[in-house]
């Protein structure tokens, strides 16, 4: 052999001998490996059980862990390491099937064994090896391990019952509780400190301490609980049960108990003190006792109730109390009773009961409040003029209140005003449990104002209503009012549209005494041309004496007598005819005072979108278009005419419509006025062929000289009447004007 050859094996051998001295360790203490020539690194074995202490014994219910601790030739922990687990595979499982686990950043890897089967047992080896980086030999490391099945607990549960002096006893009373006390071993007859075990009893027969029944056994072993009767009255004989789990075993214990029930009594109710002043009060306070002397043996709850006042809400007094010292005591408040109040004080499941009584002083009217009136705005119509939703009668509303600002219940109050135009319909009322008295008021044939006194019967204290008005009757026809925001709109061409309106009609109304209507007063609308209103409806319904409606122009433009019939053209109950003009719509408003129907018209134009009517200085003879000839004047002088224009029907142009000089040569124009074409309504005679000539408007044109004063040459001017409708539409009318140099 060569000399390299016998120094690997001399290696190898060394590295054998280091396993074997220290790789047979396994817990409880940790097992170096071998450092490969002395120069890789270690390997350290341990085995831990399920809460990280030394052990070796591995069982289906308790697996073991097998930790590799790798360090490098330094000793410095190597992460990252694969490390290589082997075990007979007969005896024990690894948690990988591949036998390898990476070291974490702790240089430790890890490794769970399990028995191989449910009956295999026995002892066994795990060998552990990782190659470091640059080593070409492996670190190695073992630890041994036992297999065997999970042992079957034999711990102990005892449980005994013990007075309060420490004696064993089974005999429990309210005054005389007991403590149950149970006892856990384990098979060696060690305490097992830390178990929890649950107790359990009837509930109907008996309670415990904590009310859910468990409790952990403290370093002897043991775990306590208190037992007391259910109740003061019960008896009878229970069983206490308890158990605990030890190592996946339960194994359970009991004990047999007696219940007596203690006779308990009530001391005489005491009241301090037994008479109090309105909304004063007093301590209610009672002994329980046993055998003649106060039960201080555990809390005991006493009932507390009052026979009047309490039950009307006129007395706050606690339900219930427990005892502390064997007496009971709650305060009682009274809340305006005014009366003798019986007190008592009982405890459940007896017929132990006592009582005293309670005089109470009765609250003293200190003061009337008003409350309310309705209607709310204190404002009712005048008799017999009732409209929408308005009424003729006020309800006002008073509050009787006692010195502690209190209500003050069964009080009568008078009432009494100074208005000879109104009527009480109620003198005299009594005050209700929240202390109100409500009074009707009817009002009377003249709009006025009243207020209602209130006063306490018999006394001086009394107060005043806020003002109530009454006013607002039904319409009358000669406060019905009826306009239009344009009497002139361009609609003769044109259709205005289901959305935006040609103009708006409104009406106002007003009863008797200028007042406006009352709200939701109901106004029809009707028209021959065009249409009104909604498609809801034709009409609209007041608000503060007034409301409004849409108007639009569309067909029909041309009227046809009278048609629809209004009660505007109905002659015999005082109507007129509509207009028959061309372009002019008879708009027609009516509502009713209950027996007659009130109503007023008004005029709309459907005014063209052409002038061709224009007359100059009231001639008779319109202007034809051709250029108009105005003459002469004087160097320094201006022209002035007036122009009447109107439209194809010789009604007005639409409102809006612009007139202005354009076009002007050798002058300037000292412009129109008015410059625009204003609201113009029908005007003249109406018969049965309408509204009578022509219902243009008038505009004064002035147009003035440039020439100076010393010129030599006379100035030929032109220009332009330019009439400019709201859709844009323009008729123009030409003009000459000679400016004399003289």
């Amino acid at each position: 052999m060569t000399t390299r050859l016998w120094t690997w094996l001399a290696l190898a051998a060394c590295a054998l001998w280091l396993a074997a001295c220290g790789g047979g360790g396994g817990s409880p203490g940790a097992v170096p490996g071998g450092t490969a020539g002395g120069t890789s690194g270690t390997v350290t074995v341990t085995t831990l059980d399920g809460a990280g202490a030394a052990s070796k014994f591995v069982t289906s219910a308790a697996p073991l862990t097998v930790s590799a601790l790798v360090k490098d030739k330094d000793g410095k922990a190597v992460a990252d390491a694969v490390v290589a687990f082997a075990t007979d595979s007969t005896l024990a499982l690894m948690s990988t099937s591949s036998g390898t686990s990476l070291s974490n950043s702790s240089g430790i890897a890890t490794m769970t064994l399990r028995p191989a089967g449910t009956t295999v047992s026995g002892a066994g080896k795990i060998t552990v090896s990782v190659t470091l980086a640059g080593a070409t030999v492996p670190i190695t490391g073992a630890a041994t391990y036992t297999v065997g099945s999970t042992a079957t607990s034999t711990a102990s549960l005892a449980v005994a019952l013990f007075n309060a002096g420490g004696q064993a006893s089974n005999s429990v009373t309210s005054a005389a509780p007991l403590t149950a006390k149970a006892t856990v071993k384990d098979q060696d007859g060690k305490a097992i400190a830390n178990a929890l075990v649950i107790f359990s009893t009837d509930n109907a027969l008996a309670t415990l301490a904590p009310s859910a029944g468990t409790a952990l056994t403290d370093a002897s072993g043991v775990a306590s609980v208190t037992v007391r009767p259910a109740n003061l009255a019960v008896g009878g004989a229970g069983t206490l049960k308890a158990a605990v789990t030890v190592g996946g075993t339960t194994i359970a214990s009991d004990a047999n108990y007696s219940v007596n029930a203690t006779a308990l009594t009530l001391g005489v109710l005491s009241l301090t003190p037994s008479h109090i002043a309105a909304y004063g009060s007093s301590v209610v306070s009672v002994d329980v006792l046993a055998s003649g002397v106060k039960y201080t043996g555990q809390a005991v709850t006493v009932n507390f109730t009052s026979s009047s006042c309490g039950a009307l809400g006129k007395a706050i007094l606690p339900a219930t109390a427990s005892t502390i010292g064997g007496s009971a005591k709650v305060v009682y408040r009274d809340q305006g009773c005014g009366d003798v109040d019986q007190v008592s004080a009982s405890i459940d499941g007896t017929t132990v009961a006592s009582s005293a009584n309670l005089t109470i002083d009765p609250p003293t009217v200190a003061s009337i409040q008003f409350t309310s009136a309705s209607p709310t705005d204190k404002s009712i119509v005048i008799a017999g003029q009732g409209g929408n939703g308005r009424q003729e009668t006020a309800t006002l509303v008073f509050t009787v209140l006692d010195n502690s600002g209190n209500p003050s219940p069964g009080k009568t109050i008078d009432f009494s005003t100074t208005s000879p135009d109104v009527t009480i319909n109620i003198l005299s009322a009594t005050s209700a449990g929240n202390g109100q008295v409500i009074t009707t008021v009817n009002s009377g044939a003249t709009p006025t104002s009243f207020r209602i006194k209130a006063t306490l019967h018999g006394t001086a204290i009394a107060t005043l209503s806020d003002s109530v008005v009454v006013t607002t009757g039904l319409p009358v026809q000669r406060a019905f009012s009826l306009s239009v925001g344009s009497p002139n709109i361009e609609g003769w061409s044109y259709d205005s549209g289901p959305t935006v309106p040609a103009t708006t009609v409104n009406v106002l109304l007003a009863d008797q005494a200028g007042n406006p209507v009352p709200d939701g007063t109901p106004v029809v609308f009707q028209t021959n041309l065009g249409a009104i209103g909604s498609s809801a409806k034709g009409a609209c319904n007041t608000f503060n004496g007034g409301c409004s409606v849409d108007f639009r122009s569309q067909n029909p433009r041309s009227a046809a007598g009278n048609s629809p019939a209004t009660p505007c053209n109905n002659l015999a109950a005082g109507g007129s005819d509509d207009s028959f003009r061309d372009g002019l719509a008879t708009v027609c408003a009516s509502t009713t005072d209950g027996s007659n129907t009130l109503f007023s018209k008004v005029g709309i134009f459907f005014s063209g979108s052409g002038a061709p009517f224009v007359y100059m200085d009231g001639s008779l003879s319109e202007l034809t278009g051709a250029v108009v000839d105005l003459g002469q004047v004087g160097r320094t002088e201006s022209k002035v005419f007036l122009l009447q224009i109107n439209d194809l029907h010789l009604n007005p142009m639409p409102a809006g419509t612009r007139v202005e000089v354009t076009n002007v040569a050798s002058a300037s124009s000292g412009g129109v006025s008015p410059a625009t074409v204003p609201n113009v309504f029908p005007s003249g005679a109406v018969t049965g062929n309408g509204v009578v000539g022509n219902q243009g408007s008038f505009h004064t044109v002035t147009i003035a000289s440039t020439l100076a004063k010393d010129c030599t040459t006379d100035n030929q001017a032109s220009f332009n009447v330019a009439i400019t409708t709201p859709r844009l539409i323009t008729t123009n009318y030409p003009f000459k004007l000679l400016f004399k140099c003289f």
